[in-house]
């Protein structure tokens, strides 16, 4: 196996474009997993490490552009304010030391259905910027993902940052596991309240091939949520029917799919009146 450590971006991208088979490496928390269990056995490495920018966020024209190599104690540090829903789902990747080495970069390069910072980044509206010696492309999280671990990425192209703007409402973050902590994803839940848009984000974890948002639930509250009135409990039944009729899961080791669809409509009901509370609060604050 071979291991090559650029310095600069441009010599990452050029390191891809050589070897594109080399699989780029930052944490090490899945990739290094998969080796360690003979599961992958690649030819080449990419260490990303010594690329400083990666490791950068900033905020641009009212947008953060957070660096694929910012880990996940830093967002929950840094981001926690204006990027709440994604701070959320940071705090529940396994254990202080995954978070200190963990990025949402190398989650969205891996593309597991279970990885908690998906829901978030979809409610949110992320777009993710990948670039390669050819250009840069911006692509939004709904989508980046194509399938079981499969991405749009495209054969020379690297994870450079993702985008999102702060949160102009609340949002929420629900995961259930086999555990209280350090534990893979049965399913995962997100909402983000856009009172300005009138209009509700949603993301579904671990219950499908790839992260996926619930559309129809989305639609179904741009319709028919009062934005100055409490929720109405036929409402919000019908939310977390419609999103658990966005998944598509199956049944495994960690859960059944009938479970999987039942938490998904229990998390959709929860974390859209955790959110509406918070609007509701604020509000007559």
């Amino acid at each position: 196996m071979d291991f090559l450590r650029p310095t600069t971006w441009d010599e990452a991208l050029a390191a891809k474009a050589e070897r594109p088979e080399a699989v780029p490496i930052q944490g090490g928390t899945d990739v290094m997993v998969e080796i360690n269990f003979d599961v992958h056995r690649p030819s080449a490495l990419l260490d990303l490490n010594q690329v400083g920018e990666l490791f950068t966020w900033e905020l641009v024209d009212g947008v953060y552009r957070v660096g694929a190599g910012v880990p996940y104690v830093r967002i929950i540090a840094e981001l926690g304010d204006v990027l709440p829903g994604l701070a959320q789902a940071s705090r529940t990747v396994g254990s202080p030391q995954i978070r200190n080495r963990g990025t949402v970069g190398g989650n969205l390069g891996g593309a597991s259905p279970a990885g908690d910072a998906h829901p978030p980044l979809l409610a949110g509206d992320a777009v993710v910027e990948v670039a390669s010696v050819d250009g840069t492309r911006m692509i939004p999280a709904h989508e980046f993902y194509l399938g079981v671990k499969r991405s749009a990425l495209q054969p020379g192209e690297l994870i450079r940052a993702f985008h999102m703007k702060p949160a102009d409402g609340p949002q929420y973050f629900s995961k259930v596991g086999t555990r209280n902590a350090m534990v893979i994803a049965v399913c995962s839940f997100a909402v983000a309240l856009h009172p300005s848009e009138r209009r509700v984000g949603t993301g579904i974890g671990s219950a499908a091939p790839t992260p996926r948002r619930a559309l129809e639930a989305e639609d179904f509250l741009a319709q028919e949520l009062d934005w100055d009135s409490r929720l109405d409990p036929a409402l919000l039944k019908r939310f977390g029917e419609l999103a658990s009729a966005a998944a598509s899961p199956i049944d495994d080791v960690r859960g059944t799919a009938d479970y999987r669809r039942h938490a998904i409509a229990v998390m959709a009901r929860r974390t859209l009146t955790w959110a509406w509370n918070d609007y509701r609060r604020v509000r007559a604050a």
